[in-house]
């Protein structure tokens, strides 16, 4: 009885309360489908400016199922986002351009491809600063422009500090690691390939704790490769792709050839390696 009138004033805010927050709950719930549609409005408003900054007034079409991107609906990690780009067997690109809509430069990379190319598949990492847009836009041999999308959930990516040591980082500058399989050396068998470059990819939006100031931007920016003298891949790529950049593609071996790899940075510094495809395996810099 003695705790009876403590309890009892206490129904009536709590009556007025439960109201309120079913009110404001049913207003939120109403008021959701304006923030998506105001989402929609700013990524279509900035699809049109990258549109008319990478691909002026060529019409770009959806690419539907001819190519999809595999990427992480929430990123782990923003600085180290993989992405792959699956294309059709069947649509031989001309080259292929990766975008993150929101990203400091939204062009990550653009790769273009060469005759001894087995498949327009690109698989790679990226930084991701914001929650964006990831779109991949192929052109093909006849110019025709298509275009897949999804939406990645990250932050941070492109101010992320190195992973790695930058004295270690240093010692390493440049080494060119490449994974082939055992088939790689079977003349006009497709083969599957993976490129590591050891390259701090510095975006120039990093801080360094201990200067107090932002690491200059230094970064790869071309790669070529090639396979007894004819072009599998050339890419231009930019700050957008992840510390240490990582490819995977897939290119026609030639009867007693090899891979050569040759990536050019920012400083101007280039970086070779070339691997015999008899061996197969894992070769390069490690």
């Amino acid at each position: 009885m003695t705790g009876y009138p403590m309890r009892r004033p206490m129904r009536k805010p709590l009556a007025k309360a439960l109201p309120m927050a079913f009110a404001g709950g049913f207003m939120m719930l109403l008021s959701m489908p304006a923030l998506a549609a105001g989402d929609a409005a700013e990524d279509a408003e900035r699809w049109d400016l990258l549109h008319d900054m990478y691909f002026k007034d060529r019409p770009v079409e959806e690419a539907g199922d001819r190519m999809r991107i595999d990427a992480p609906a929430r990123a782990h990690d923003a600085a180290l986002v993989p992405v792959r780009v699956e294309v059709d067997p069947s649509l031989h690109l001309k080259s292929l351009s990766l975008l993150v809509d929101k990203n400091p430069v939204p062009m990550a990379a653009t790769f273009r491809y060469g005759p001894a190319s087995a498949g327009s598949t690109i698989e790679t990492r990226v930084r991701v600063n914001e929650y964006t847009n990831l779109r991949a836009v192929g052109e093909t041999q006849d110019g025709r422009l298509l275009m897949t999308r999804v939406f990645v959930k990250a932050a941070g990516g492109c101010s992320a500090p190195a992973l790695k040591d930058p004295q270690e980082a240093l010692a390493r500058l440049g080494r060119i690691k490449v994974k082939l399989p055992e088939t790689a050396g079977a003349a006009g068998s497709p083969a599957d390939a993976q490129l590591l470059i050891s390259h701090p990819n510095a975006s120039g939006l990093q801080f360094d704790q201990v200067s107090r100031t932002y690491i200059p931007a230094h970064y790869i920016q071309s790669i070529a490769i090639r396979v007894g003298g004819q072009t599998v891949l050339e890419a231009d790529t930019d700050i957008s792709i992840s510390e240490d950049p990582n490819l995977r593609f897939s290119f026609v071996p030639v009867a007693g050839g090899s891979l050569e790899v040759t990536a050019q940075d920012t400083k101007g510094a280039t970086f070779s390696q070339t691997v015999p495809l008899t061996a197969g395996g894992a070769q390069g810099g490690g």
